[in-house]
């Protein structure tokens, strides 16, 4: 009956601490800047046609624009996961989630994991967000205007016809 009621008070605090992450302001303003920057590329990448002239000073302000998104899904995001975890969340290599000596759900297990190792770990997954997010705005950017679209019948003066 102990576990019953540890593990639900355990769950309370999963839960309170991941809305907590989202009221840290740092966090969440860089993930929420980073995927609105990512947005902004779908969003031009539908506005502009494929075949559009590029200039030389167009060129280094879109490269400029991707290599802060980068910055932001490689940098700014994950850092301020790690001050997160590490600060008010005290994932610190001290606390032990697993193994002997713990105070977690899983003190029978003979590997120590740490919530250090926990925190690390979903370092690892915002670097792979990131990564995946940038495939994907390469894969829209290359694919835009590939579209097929419908040829309407044009007047001689080259208006487009509408059949009322």
């Amino acid at each position: 009956m102990t576990i019953a009621a540890s593990f639900g008070s355990d769950l309370v605090h999963v839960i309170t601490s991941i809305a907590k992450g989202f009221a840290n302001v740092a966090l969440t303003t860089s993930l929420l800047v980073s995927l609105a920057m990512a947005g902004s590329i779908v969003w031009f990448a539908k506005r502009r046609p494929r075949d559009a002239p590029l200039s030389w000073g167009q060129a280094m302000a879109a490269a400029m624009y991707v290599t802060f998104i980068m910055f932001f899904f490689f940098g700014v995001v994950p850092d301020r996961w790690l001050n997160y975890a590490e600060g008010e969340l005290g994932m610190r290599s001290d606390a032990l989630l697993a193994g002997p000596g713990s105070t977690g759900w899983f003190e029978f297990l003979p590997v120590v994991i740490s919530k250090q190792a926990v925190a690390d770990i979903v370092t690892i997954l915002i670097y792979g967000l990131g990564f995946n997010v940038s495939v994907v705005l390469w894969a829209v950017w290359q694919k835009r205007g590939t579209a097929p679209t419908e040829e309407v019948e044009k007047s001689s003066y080259g208006r487009p016809l509408v059949k009322a």
